[in-house]
């Protein structure tokens, strides 16, 4: 577990060998694969930002080693570092520099040769090619986060954080920003993003993780994950009201909704006991009607705030 001014206490690996580790019981076990999209999802304050600072080598963890493609992020940092890309949470650029030349100085901070056809490609990537010549200061605040993001892929990283990326930003730059993001794991980058658009999550990530209070408490496949919590939800709007729940039907844990309108069913997939298909039978024996009926799937929404609401309520 990890807080701002605690101890921190991780292990993390991915196939282009970063890996943080500490000998620690406590420590985080993760394992990401080359070209894999890994969304860690998390309250404020859960750490999530803090763990990717320590990746990066902005903070320092009090134990542990961090190693980047075999290289320790503290004593080989700029070796580290230039396997991996950042784009933070917040704006940070050089206001009177021009896009162009600000992306082409982040590219030779971390001794890339010059190479202005991706510089450019990049820029076009980010519809910012019509922009190059402007000074930073005069873009809007959705241009300044995609010249962020020019910044982190300037130097060609083979690992990618995303700090919450598209946090205020117009849904024409989401847009592009997930477009480069497919092409960046179709070419074998290995990409770790924060968000708190769990729907973007939901659509973009191969799998999740759940961190709170410096504890990474699950991660799995997205669609292993949905299928194992995610519950789905059988509503039936019955033809007359229903006061009570007849004996032959305690076998399915019903709920009575709307005074008495409503047998609402929840049951999860992989549960053996779940039974549609006889509770709509054993309804026409007992010549109990409904007139309609929906299902609905939990969420990556619902999962996440059901999974953090149990870590509190256990007091954890």
């Amino acid at each position: 577990m990890f807080a701002p001014h605690e101890r921190h206490h991780f292990y993390f690996q991915a196939l282009q060998n970063l890996c943080v580790w500490a000998s620690s019981p406590e420590s985080v076990d993760l394992n990401i694969e080359k070209g894999e999209i890994f969304a860690l999802l998390g309250p404020n304050g859960a750490g999530k930002t803090t763990l990717i600072n320590i990746v990066c080598g902005i903070v320092t963890p009090t134990t542990g080693t961090v190693l980047a493609d075999g290289h320790n992020i503290v004593s080989d940092f700029r070796a580290a570092r230039s396997k991996i890309g950042l784009v933070p949470q917040e704006l940070s650029t050089d206001a009177f520099e021009t896009v162009w030349d600000t992306v082409t100085f982040s590219r030779g901070l971390f001794g890339r040769a010059s190479n202005p056809a991706f510089v450019e490609k990049v820029l076009r990537d980010l519809s910012l090619w019509e922009k190059r010549k402007q000074t930073i200061m005069t873009l809007s605040g959705g241009m300044k986060r995609r010249v962020m993001i020019a910044k982190a892929l300037s130097h060609e990283p083979q690992i990618l954080f995303l700090d919450e990326p598209t946090a205020g930003v117009d849904v024409e730059l989401r847009r592009d920003m997930w477009n480069l993001v497919r092409g960046l794991r179709e070419n074998g980058v290995t990409i770790v993003l924060t968000t708190h658009y769990i729907e973007e999550a939901e659509e973009m990530a191969d799998r999740v993780g759940v961190i709170t209070k410096g504890e990474l408490i699950l991660a799995e496949e997205k669609k292993t994950l949905m299928r194992k919590l995610g519950k789905r939800q059988l509503t039936l709007t019955l033809q007359q009201p229903m006061a009570v729940i007849p004996p032959d039907l305690q076998d399915w844990p019903l709920v009575i909704k709307d005074a008495g309108m409503q047998l609402e069913y929840s049951f999860n997939e992989q549960d053996e006991r779940s039974d549609i298909s006889g509770l709509l039978q054993k309804l026409g024996a007992l010549g109990i009607g409904f007139k309609d009926l929906n299902t609905h799937k939990s969420s990556l929404e619902e999962i996440f705030v059901s999974l953090v609401s149990e870590r509190r309520g256990a007091g954890i």
